[in-house]
């Protein structure tokens, strides 16, 4: 095969790289709009940020987030907790069940 053979699919080729290269162009202006929409920072080429905050909004978004995060770990530890006694209750016997039970209203007519 020689470059002459080549020569009738030139323009394809062309016009196929041209099309790629706007493609990745229009990926990177869509991620940076993406990224400026929902108030990520901005980097440059190395990783470095462009515009870093640290004025009070981003502060007391942080603080607002870290409160949040923490009562979401105590809820799920309280549902960890829920959910091994109700997978304790499924996997119980009959008998176990029903005597537990009995032992629980025995209690109840003690203290009352």
């Amino acid at each position: 095969m020689e470059f002459t053979d080549f020569i009738p699919y030139l323009g394809f080729l062309i016009a196929g790289g041209i099309a790629l290269g706007a493609a990745g162009i229009a990926a990177s202006v869509h991620t940076t709009k993406l990224k400026i929409k929902n108030g990520y920072p901005l980097e440059g080429m190395w990783g470095q940020s462009l515009k870093p905050h640290t004025d009070k909004e981003a502060m007391a978004r942080v603080h607002l987030l870290t409160q949040e995060n923490a009562q979401l770990k105590a809820e799920l530890g309280a549902m960890r907790e829920r959910l091994e006694t109700v997978e304790r209750i499924v996997t119980d016997g009959g008998y176990r069940l029903t005597h537990e039970i009995e032992r629980l209203r025995d209690g109840k007519e003690k203290v009352q």
